[in-house]
């Protein structure tokens, strides 16, 4: 076994399909695709990546750490009493616990995420 894991991007396969909670949905009709790449035998750190199309919905975080690193689309984050930030290909970013805001997603976008904390 390996201590290295590849995010092969090319060979993901089909990703679980979603779309948010009732009470988070804020505008259009978002939906999204998850692939788990790994995570500790603990659960307390994850990974994978997720894709989200165009619309609305409410971001909280609760007590996880959640770094970012967008691959394709555009979208906004909009941290409860801030600007909103535009997020594209290549931009990196960490979501702290107890973030709040919203998402919105203008071009279907892409990330690999990496969580750590409890759900």
């Amino acid at each position: 076994m390996s201590n290295l894991t590849f995010f092969k991007l090319d060979k993901l396969g089909p990703g679980r399909e979603s779309g948010p909670l009732p009470e988070r949905l804020l505008e259009g009709n978002p939906r999204f695709s998850n692939w788990d790449v790994e995570q500790t035998a603990d659960g307390k750190l994850r990974t994978g990546v997720w894709e989200i199309t165009p619309g609305t919905i409410r971001s909280i975080k609760g007590g996880v750490w959640e770094y970012c690193h967008i691959l394709s689309g555009v979208s906004e984050l909009i941290e409860d009493g801030k600007e909103p930030i535009r997020i594209q290909a290549g931009d990196n970013f960490v979501m702290k616990p107890d973030y709040v805001g919203k998402w919105r997603c203008i071009e279907t976008t892409r990330k690999i995420w990496i969580v750590y904390g409890n759900a």
